[in-house]
């Protein structure tokens, strides 16, 4: 289904945010190696935590199908890897079988995991057969998506003789790594950073611990954007801890949107946030390294075209190999709004004021990428009538952003 959208004139009421899914995803593999059963009601209701859910609740099945959801093929990988005795084979979507996965069973594989591609040499599907691990160190480059390093981590305590994970050159998206050794702390395994190593207490093993799951800062980040559009906007997002408060790597983009018009306003641990907006505090250009935030870059770089602040964005090599290939994505759809962006040998990301002219009927491709629908849904601020396609996506992480643009005042007309 495909939706025409008109905005208001600007937005004043709440939001409720779902639960978020990185924070959900670590809890429940977490809960599953200490023995500790997770209601579905404590964590995100999203496809993406519905498939770790499904996986992890059914301790026989022989074939596991993760359709689109990257988090759970990784984090699976590791976990049944050390699930002696059992036999499974892990298969995603067709996306999902052209996302590169050899990284992370390289390096299982050097602990003694027992793991056969079951099609193309690198990617899944994957038969796995669960093994008794061992090592004393792990080398896993540190430049590479961190779900291949959390994937580790959380499976360490397993692993016999581990003392350290060492992350081998530059290490991107670190707080996606350090929420990890968060929940991983609250249950138990005590970890610290040595440079690039992560080094393990002695005999660490978990114990079973009730986790408290945030409201989702990567989902916030798409009502920020709505506010730097709509002047004179306000809304409030129940239940979001403060970026001092938060374990989510993305609650940067209060920072970030501080540059583009939008000011948090108030909030405290564990309450509601404010966000208003500002228009004397848009900066003329943007210049910003997204390495250790990249689920931003869709926002931040359609809010700054839309806005029509220059930009250059660097950090932006993991978005390649996520729902669709990003980079690409944002270039062509931009494109058709009359942005003309140039993709740098770095894959970064720029925009220098260049204009073409846009499409009579703007329509956006969304090429099955729940972030895509979302970063453009709020366009209608300056584009009335721009058609997103393919509107379930957003299924994977916030099911009811629809239902929040509506309440918001947003039109949604269906496209037949």
């Amino acid at each position: 289904m495909d939706y025409k959208i008109l905005a208001p004139s600007k937005v004043a009421g709440s939001v409720c945010l779902p639960l978020s899914k990185s924070i959900s995803n670590r809890a429940l593999i977490i809960s599953a190696l200490s023995g500790r059963e997770i209601d579905s009601c404590d964590v995100a209701k999203c496809d993406d935590t519905d498939a770790m859910l499904n996986a992890l609740s059914d301790k026989g099945a022989k074939e596991v199908n993760i359709g689109a959801a990257g988090t759970a093929m990784r984090f699976l990988t590791a976990y049944y890897s050390v699930q002696q005795g059992r036999e499974v084979v892990l298969d995603g979507s067709e996306r999902m079988r052209h996302r590169p996965i050899k990284v992370l069973v390289d390096a299982l594989r050097e602990c003694g995991a027992d793991i056969e591609y079951v099609g193309e040499e690198g990617f899944p599907p994957l038969r796995i057969k669960g093994a008794r691990l061992q090592a004393n160190k792990i080398k896993i480059p540190g430049n590479i998506s961190s779900q291949y390093i959390s994937a580790i981590l959380m499976i360490s305590p397993l692993i016999e003789g581990l003392t350290q994970v060492s992350l081998t050159g530059e290490v991107i998206s670190r707080p996606y790594i350090d929420m990890t050794l968060s929940l991983m702390r609250k249950s138990g395994v005590e970890t610290h950073w040595n440079g690039n190593d992560i080094v393990f207490e002695k005999n660490a093993c978990y114990k079973p611990k009730a986790f408290a799951v945030e409201g989702d800062w990567s989902a916030a980040s798409y009502w920020f954007e709505i506010v730097s559009l709509l002047p004179e906007s306000l809304i409030t997002l129940h239940h979001l801890f403060t970026p001092q408060a938060s374990v989510q790597g993305d609650s940067a983009v209060a920072k970030i949107f501080e540059q583009l018009g939008v000011m948090l306003i108030t909030g405290g641990s564990g309450s509601d946030i404010m966000v208003d907006s500002n228009e004397l505090k848009v900066v003329k250009s943007l210049n910003i390294d997204l390495c250790e935030t990249p689920d931003l870059a869709q926002t931040v770089v359609v809010t700054a075209c839309v806005l029509e602040i220059p930009f250059h964005i660097t950090g932006l090599q993991t978005l390649k190999i996520k729902e669709t290939d990003r980079i690409e994505a944002l270039r062509t759809q931009l494109l058709k709004m009359g942005y003309v962006l140039t993709v740098g040998d770095d894959l970064s990301l720029s925009w220098d004021g260049t204009k073409c002219k846009c499409d009579d009927v703007i329509a956006i491709n969304t090429f099955d990428d729940h972030r895509m629908a979302m970063a453009f849904a709020p366009v209608a601020a300056k584009f009335p009538g721009i058609i997103i396609k393919d509107i379930e996506v957003v299924s994977k992480s916030y099911p009811r952003y629809w239902n929040e643009l509506r309440n918001a005042g947003f039109t949604l007309e269906e496209v037949r």
